[in-house]
């Protein structure tokens, strides 16, 4: 549920911004909004193509941006060279994450969708090892990732077999959790010494996500011939609040408390999810599904640990 600039710090800030709610506050805020967006997701997907799905999400939350980039008159960037880092940054970490969730949850809980998302930090400290040569290995990472992926395997029922699991859509999931790491390689890689506002890039990013998913919708679905109110309304929200505001929000977290502990969201995520789309949406839950969540978390967590 990130963009490009979760990678990079707000270090060059000379002025912090101002304060209109505590941070914790804001924190607990971010982890609803970006919680609940899986349940807005099978919603959606109730009345609409996944794509469709992803296009109505971008196209919200890009008009959100633009809002903020127009009340703080920021500027699109204008080097040639970001603009193309910044279209490979919008496909890995907005266009196919987006799509391939909403496709997943056309056939898994989005609990276990929510809960797949918790695999980016396995996902990430995985790749680093072998993309990122500062990023050292140390027993205690290596024993998180382990750890995690024995989590990922319980909330699967390994043991029995997987019964009862979408391969498919357990797979798309995963690989959408995936997609967010390789993405912040990339950008690390390319545009961590960018000149560039963290609202003009990723506002940027955002419409450049939104110009791939109009090209790609049309192709793979056809219009709509009704236009149902309550997944318009869930689209709606998840690209409005779910991607919109929670980039706003998350801003002004990295920039206030720094990106460690704003990433700290993340362990909050699954947690939402599970509990909005057993509570709302009336989804299944058994033992292995918290237990093994809590696992991923907890391995999750450990490959965050840094040398001192």
């Amino acid at each position: 549920m990130t963009t490009a600039t979760t990678t990079r710090t707000a270090g060059r800030a000379t002025v912090r911004p101002r304060r209109t709610l505590d941070w914790r506050l804001r924190f607990a805020a971010l982890s609803l909004i970006w919680g609940f967006s899986f349940l807005l997701i099978k919603v959606g997907t109730e009345g609409y193509a996944p794509f469709q799905v992803t296009l109505g999400r971008l196209v919200f939350g890009t008009a959100v941006l633009a809002a903020a980039m127009i009340v703080q008159r920021e500027r699109l960037p204008r080097a040639a060279r970001t603009w193309g880092h910044l279209t490979v940054a919008a496909f890995l970490l907005n266009a196919l994450p987006f799509s391939l969730f909403a496709y997943a949850e056309l056939t898994i809980p989005s609990t276990l969708a929510g809960i797949c998302n918790a695999t980016s930090p396995l996902w990430g400290m995985a790749l680093s090892l072998v993309a990122l040569s500062e990023d050292r290995p140390t027993r205690i990472r290596v024993a998180g990732l382990g750890l995690g992926f024995l989590g990922v395997l319980t909330v699967l029922g390994a043991w029995q077999g997987f019964t009862g699991v979408d391969a498919t859509g357990t797979a798309l999931a995963l690989l959408a959790s995936l997609s967010y790491p390789i993405g912040w390689i990339y950008v690390r890689r390319t545009l961590a010494g960018s000149r560039e506002s963290h609202l003009s890039l990723t506002g940027a990013q955002l419409l450049l996500a939104t110009l791939q998913l109009a090209v790609v919708t049309p192709l793979f679905t056809s219009l709509p011939t009704r236009f149902p109110v309550v997944p318009l309304l869930a689209v709606a929200a998840l690209g409005a609040l779910g991607t919109g505001l929670a980039m706003l929000v998350q801003f002004s977290l990295v920039a206030e408390v720094g990106p460690t502990t704003a990433q700290m969201v993340t362990y909050f995520i699954p947690v939402v999810a599970t509990a909005a789309g057993v509570a709302i949406l009336g989804e299944s839950l058994t033992w292995s599904t918290p237990v093994g969540a809590a696992i991923v978390l907890a391995g999750a967590a450990l490959t965050q640990v840094r040398r001192a």
